[in-house]
């Protein structure tokens, strides 16, 4: 049996939903080619190599196929091969993916297989007994993936879908589903004119408009705001740097892939020639401030903070929206400090975070992760010994616990200098990303030379504290809108009230109340068209405003206001210095809803 409210469980039951895909499509045309088909949180997918695209009508017969197989009450079997075996079985199928895939699992791997009926696929499960336990499913979606994710390869087709034990849970989900797409910030971001993209200017690149613009920049200068009245001090670095740098970091050995590297490829690895790249991270830079000049134990700590524009070379896969893109702006720190400073100052960039988030409302929607080494990584991934790790892990591990914390352990995540604790966010689709990383960095002070004399006269290495507070204003942006669903709260807002005039006989007033209150700081705008009031208010409603300012023939002779509001209704006619000293107070307060 199967207990849905265990994540095991769940996986297993959604995995075995995918290999019953998997049989479907190879029933229903079995040239095509079969790669990987995991379990994913919210359903399962399977990558299929086909020479023609699959369509919406091809899920429907996907699915009736489906339907026969867990009639058919298959039970799944598991057994193993040796490696030659194995390797002949499944080239004699001709699934190329297959083969590859024993090709590179260790000597020591155990190769296994699960059979259900006509159909037998690699893996190494689990799964659930039989077919016939998966109730209820759907496919969802088809999309593009490359193989291993590497857009060198072939670009193979993804079905993503989900299951569940009874047509009820399957029906939630979907009505879910529903309600995501109608807040997806990908759509709903671009309907509202918060951004688009341009295929002729590239993937990853998108335009932010007046819109998003006006919403990152007040976000922008309440973080820099908020950063120097906690101490940090505000930094302006080049956009990117010869080789160099990035050499003496670490990041040209081990994030070189991710970087975009101007000039010649030829070039790259020619020390006779110089050789520059965007930045895909500013720490290497505002290292330079603190080796400006000697420095004591008593300029510690030293927080310094920048609005950073970064540049990282993204698969283009991995592209979606605003939330992963290939140029970015980021509210980026690093404090530099003693060793016993280290966790007062980590508390601090937490509580910085926490503020932050808790203040525009994403807090109670993220989790939290330790994100940890892998000693064992085939990449080589990772500076230092191992003995200056475990020691960076248990003081975080330590400072964590300290501040009770609770986290999940993330193994391979942490940076290629340091164990990190990343502040994770799950779009309305489910798919998870770092919204705000806190990473500790024991090693690249000393690949820059930098120290600091301490009280007792002798040089040392100073710690440092990688962080942001926001995050990517992108990112934000994107599961802002997500969050409220186009209302975005007030205070951030690109248009914090709109004036609708009755007729165009009060198109003078309502510029006079413009002008009133755009002098007092708030962003308001007139609806001056020739239309019915009724259209300007559903409109308005359309594009996500909250205040109406509604004025006829009485508010003018009054220099009165008729509010409506979209969260609390009618609110009636006012004076206008009484509306803007109530929008003052939502402002300061950052007043938010949830919707």
């Amino acid at each position: 049996m199967v207990d849905f409210s265990n994540a095991e469980d769940r996986k297993r039951f959604r995995h075995t939903a995918s290999h019953i895909m998997a049989q479907a499509v190879k029933r229903l045309w079995p040239e095509t080619k079969l790669a990987i088909g995991p379990a994913i949180d919210e359903g399962f997918y399977y990558d299929f190599d086909r020479d023609e695209a699959f369509s919406e009508a091809d899920l429907k017969k996907i699915e009736d196929e489906m339907k026969k197989i867990v009639k058919e009450n298959l039970p799944l079997e598991y057994y193993e091969l040796p490696r030659e075996e194995a390797r002949k079985f499944m080239e004699e199928k001709g699934e190329i993916y297959k083969v590859q895939l024993i090709d590179d699992l260790p000597d020591e791997a155990t190769i296994s297989f699960y059979k259900q009926g006509d159909f037998t696929d690699l893996c190494k499960g689990p799964h659930v007994e039989t077919t016939g336990e998966i109730k209820a499913f759907k496919l969802t979606s088809i999309a593009g993936a490359y193989w291993r994710g590497d857009s060198n390869n072939k670009m193979l087709q993804r079905i993503y879908g989900t299951a569940f034990p009874d047509k009820g849970q399957l029906k939630e989900y979907l009505d879910r589903l529903e309600e995501a797409k109608k807040r997806d910030h990908n759509k709903l971001g671009r309907e509202l004119e918060y951004f688009t993209t341009v295929d002729y200017i590239g993937q990853g690149l998108p335009i932010i408009l007046p819109k998003g613009s006006k919403t990152i920049q007040v976000m922008q200068r309440w973080i820099e705001d908020l950063e120097a009245s906690r101490g940090c001090e505000l930094t302006m670095t080049p956009y990117f740097a010869k080789r160099d740098l990035y050499k003496i970091s670490g990041h040209w050995d081990h994030y070189r892939d991710g970087m975009f590297v101007m000039g010649d490829k030829a070039d790259q690895d020619d020390e006779t020639k110089e050789c520059y790249a965007l930045r895909p991270m500013t720490c290497p830079f505002q290292y330079q401030v603190f080796l400006n000049r000697q420095r004591s134990y008593r300029d510690l700590p030293m927080r310094l903070t920048e609005t950073s524009k970064l540049f990282r070379n993204e698969d283009s896969g991995e592209m979606h929206g605003l939330i992963r893109v290939r140029q970015f702006t980021i509210s980026e720190g690093h404090y530099i400090l003693r060793p016993d400073q280290l966790e007062a100052e980590f508390k601090e960039c937490l509580d910085l975070a926490k503020y932050v988030l808790d203040t525009v409302g994403l807090l109670e929607d993220c989790t939290f992760r330790f994100s940890q080494w892998d000693p064992a990584n085939p990449k080589n991934k990772y500076e230092g010994t191992k003995e200056q790790w475990e020691k960076a892990q248990e003081t975080m591990g330590k400072i964590l616990d300290d501040l009770g914390v609770e986290y999940s352990i993330g193994i391979d995540e942490a940076a290629f200098y340091g164990p990190k604790l990343d502040i994770q966010y799950k779009n309305v689709f489910g798919k998870e990303d770092t919204l705000v990383t806190i990473q500790i960095d024991m090693l690249l002070a000393q690949k820059y030379g930098m120290e600091y004399v301490d009280a007792d006269g002798t040089k040392k290495n100073p710690y440092i504290i990688h962080r942001t507070s926001l995050g990517c204003y992108e990112r934000t942006l994107a599961y802002l809108i997500e969050k409220y669903a186009g209302w975005l709260p007030v205070w951030m807002a690109y248009e914090q009230a709109r004036i609708l005039p009755i007729s165009d006989s009060h198109i003078d007033y309502a510029y006079e109340v413009k002008d009133k209150l755009t002098k007092m700081g708030f962003r308001v705008e007139v609806d001056d068209r020739s239309e019915k009031i009724g259209k300007k208010i559903r409109e308005a409603n359309k594009d996500k405003i909250q205040y109406m300012l509604v004025v006829g023939d009485q508010e003018a002779a009054d220099k009165t206001v008729a509010v409506r509001a979209h969260f609390e209704g009618d609110m009636g006619t006012m004076p206008v210095d009484d509306f803007a000293a109530k929008l003052k107070e939502i402002v300061d307060n950052k007043v938010r809803h949830d919707v």
